[in-house]
């Protein structure tokens, strides 16, 4: 399962929380990391603010980010 981006996700919120996400910005040419509008501007705003397909820019920041691990019950026990 892959971490989902929720239609008010912040950029910052989302690159601080799986930095790989920022590999994916920087290629496109976004200068989100250190901006001071990246903790306002969801995912949808910024594709709009960089005239890139938002449906393109999820799919390939939730690809960045990889299948996320789920505890196991065995694993809340310690």
């Amino acid at each position: 399962m892959k971490r989902k981006l929720d239609d008010d996700t912040t950029m910052d919120w989302f690159m601080r929380e799986t930095p790989a996400a920022i590999r994916v910005v920087l290629q496109h040419g976004m200068l989100c990391v250190g901006c001071p509008i990246a903790s306002f501007h969801t995912v949808s705003d910024a594709a709009r603010e960089h005239d890139l397909d938002e449906d393109q820019l999820r799919r390939e920041l939730e690809a960045a980010v990889g299948p996320v691990k789920r505890p196991s019950s065995r694993d809340l026990r310690r």
